[in-house]
């Protein structure tokens, strides 16, 4: 008998049922780690892992706890969401997607567990993966935006991050993949509300990164708070079970989101706690996060007949099984040893100010101002953003410190040291009071260049932060309008966790970069770009809408039986606004030209089982270096199904110097060219496809090859 099973076949049913209990580590703190109660519960078995524990000692004092002073000595699990960086706090998950470089997710992701473990914690709650499509949401912020292939492509870049190597490494965290299914969703981009999609939208958009996740080893997986079709995801035995376990293979533990099992009852698909302990249990979710759910209800279901012994047991060990993967059983105490900075702090700063510097997105640039002349000798930055070092971490900061932040207003001073830099704050990031503005219109007048800041609040967006107001907040527009007013060139930087509706700013200003939330190194990144020491490189990695009533808003839409078509009444479209959006999937200005040219797709004529090689000549007509994006897109012409305009299928990126010529190319398998059948199972269809290549969707952008697949 191997140690897990040694172990159940010792276990009290309480103790096992311990082993599915996570508690949150707060309450009335008597000592390191928790409440007396916390502990009480640790050493009676009642608890198998914490939550929101960390620091060294912390969790030191709780696992001496667990191995030392309970009956059987089993180690405990402890997890905190450690999404965005640790200590050292990189971009919003949706900032850092506009650099479309796997290579740099996993390397964030891989400082984030160094810091995090080296902090005692081993489990995070990450990566997000939930494509999301609607800017009112406000956990877009966390997502990697509209796209399935990029959803699915950061999905394995972050658990291979997390994981490492060896998930029993002392500097690895057990990943996450969450939320399981179609989170992002949700009725009117309202948090929680319910999710009503298709079993063909489930499979095409919602559940492909899941997949990845899992391909790529993800420990664990956590399913939504809301409900998919009037089922609570938290009970969704067919999609936790029928899909995730049987056939996506997944191996690993499902833990409940917070409080989820017990708000079945909200729900109003349990009638007490026994029952929703019971069916929770019963579709597969092994850990119930801090509803106290298993704990008293779970015997009481084993006494109704509502779960057996066996099911219980099945959890207990991918539980343990967990554990042991982490190296908990051999040395408990292997996480939470050294410093989270020891030997390493400069270079995650370095890595934080390249993330922050790779995620920026240069929107706008209607007139020659960037990057800033080098005689320019005097500079207005101004706005509620410019020295706001808090906003900068974002939703989910972890144990990122305000005081390690480098505000925007900073990092221009820091960049620009022989230019004299006046500050004034204008107005509040949301608010009535206009007291400030008069002192900031005259800083602006007397300056060369304004630099306006601008944006939310960062805790406008993330968890239970929806807007149906996708504007600036307070009295920013009037500001802002003020400063545009006085003639000067004016570079707004739009610091949020979403896309912002403000076509007429983007009509107006100079230029307009989304800066979101770059984390401890935004000011230097953003004077980085500003300056022209880096060459803005980011894409959006979704469609930034015009105005909330286009939400929920993508590219890779069906044309429908009346295409959208400018001018035709009878067409899909709106009556006051376009139907294109503000900025297209993938657009991203460079202070360098790229020219495409020369497509090609060998061979023309493909069937099942081949690959299709696709080339493109590349030139940077510009003056300086430049880092640039190619999409790869397809388009099914007739299928049985009607086929989205625009599939993505691919990314490269080249840096090439001034006047430099390079070639990219993809070999893209034809099984690529499939889809879901109207059986709701991948079919391969013989016909006509376009082959498209771009910097974005804009059609205007994308050169375009026909290949024909044959029986």
């Amino acid at each position: 008998m191997d140690r897990i099973e040694a172990l159940i076949a010792k276990m009290t049913t309480a103790e096992k049922i311990g082993q599915l209990n996570m508690v949150a580590s707060t309450s009335v703190v008597t000592g390191p780690g928790g409440s007396r109660a916390t502990h009480e519960g640790i050493r009676a078995g009642a608890i198998g892992s914490l939550l929101n524990l960390s620091g060294a000692d912390n969790v030191r004092e709780v696992q001496r706890i667990a191995v030392e002073e309970s009956r059987l000595g089993v180690p405990l699990l402890l997890g905190l969401d450690v999404i965005h960086g640790h200590r050292t706090i990189f971009p919003v998950p949706l900032a850092e997607t506009c650099a479309f470089d796997p290579e740099l997710w996993e390397r964030t992701a891989r400082a984030a567990a160094e810091e995090a473990a080296a902090d005692g914690v081993a489990l995070t709650f990450a990566p997000m993966i939930d494509v999301s499509r609607d800017a009112r949401w406000g956990r877009i912020v966390e997502s990697p935006g509209e796209d399935p292939w990029v959803a699915s492509a950061l999905a394995a870049a972050k658990t291979r991050g997390f994981q490492g190597k060896d998930l029993a490494a002392a500097d690895s965290l057990a990943a996450t993949a969450k939320h399981i299914c179609a989170y992002g969703a949700v009725n009117a981009g309202r948090e929680y509300a319910s999710v009503d999609v298709s079993e063909r939208t489930l499979r095409e958009v919602y559940l492909p990164p899941f997949s990845a996740a899992v391909a790529a080893g993800t420990a664990a997986v956590m399913p939504a708070f809301i409900d998919l079709a009037g089922v609570p995801m938290t009970i969704n035995a067919p999609l936790l079970k029928g899909w995730l376990r049987e056939r996506a293979g997944f191996e690993g533990v499902v833990v409940s989101d917070y409080n989820a099992i017990a708000e079945l009852l909200k729900h109003g698909v349990a009638g007490d706690l026994p029952e929703a302990a019971a069916l929770a249990l019963n579709a597969g979710v092994d850990i119930d996060m801090t509803s106290n759910a298993y704990a008293p209800g779970l015997p009481e279901a084993l006494r109704r007949g509502l779960v057996t012994l066996a099911d219980v047991e099945a959890s207990v060990r991918r539980v343990l099984k967990l554990k042991q993967r982490l190296g908990l059983f051999d040395d408990p105490f292997r996480r939470g040893v050294a410093s989270p900075n020891d030997g390493g702090g400069e270079s995650r700063r370095g890595l934080a100010r390249e993330a922050a510097r790779r995620s920026i997105v240069l929107l706008t640039h209607r007139r020659p101002v960037l990057p800033l002349p080098s005689e320019t000798r005097r500079v207005a930055v101004v706005g509620p953003l410019a020295a706001a070092e808090g906003e900068m971490l974002g939703s989910w900061a972890s144990a990122g410190r305000c005081e390690e932040v480098v505000s925007i207003l900073e990092g221009l001073k820091a960049n620009l040291p022989d230019s004299r830099i006046d500050y004034a704050a204008g107005v509040d990031i949301e608010g009535e009071d206009e007291t400030g503005v008069a002192a900031a219109i005259d800083v602006c007048a007397h300056a060369e260049i304004i630099v306006l800041c601008l944006g939310e609040a960062a805790a406008m967006s993330g968890e239970a932060a929806s807007r149906t107001d996708l504007g600036l907040p307070g009295r920013q527009r009037a500001f802002a309008e003020a400063v545009l007013a006085i003639g000067k060139p004016v570079i707004v930087l739009l610091c949020s966790g979403r896309p912002l509706t403000l076509p007429w700013l983007f009509e107006s200003a100079d230029a307009v970069l989304a800066t979101w939330f770059l984390g401890v190194e935004a000011g230097h990144a953003i004077a980085d770009v500003l300056t022209g020491a880096y060459n803005p490189s980011g894409r959006l990695p979704l469609s930034w809408p015009r105005s909330v009533g286009q939400t929920p808003l993508f590219y890779s839409q069906r044309a429908t039986g009346r295409p959208t078509e400018p001018g035709v009444h009878y067409s899909s479209s709106y009556l006051d606004a376009p139907a294109t959006p503000q900025f297209p999937f993938g657009h991203g200005l460079s202070y360098s030209r790229f020219v495409f040219s020369d497509l090609r797709c060998e061979p023309t004529q493909v069937s099942a089982g081949g690959t299709i090689h696709v080339s493109v000549e590349v030139r940077n007509d510009g003056r300086i270096a430049g880092e640039v994006t190619l999409f790869l897109f397809i388009r099914d012409c007739v299928a049985s199904v009607a086929r989205p305009v625009l599939e993505l299928k691919g990314i490269r990126k080249l840096v090439l110097a001034a006047n430099e010529s390079s070639q990219a190319t993809w070999r893209l398998p034809v099984q690529d060219l499939a889809f879901i059948g109207q059986n709701l199972e991948p079919v391969l269809e013989p016909g006509r496809f376009e082959i498209h290549v771009g910097q974005s969707t804009d059609p205007a952008e994308l050169l375009t090859a026909v290949i024909e697949l044959t029986p």
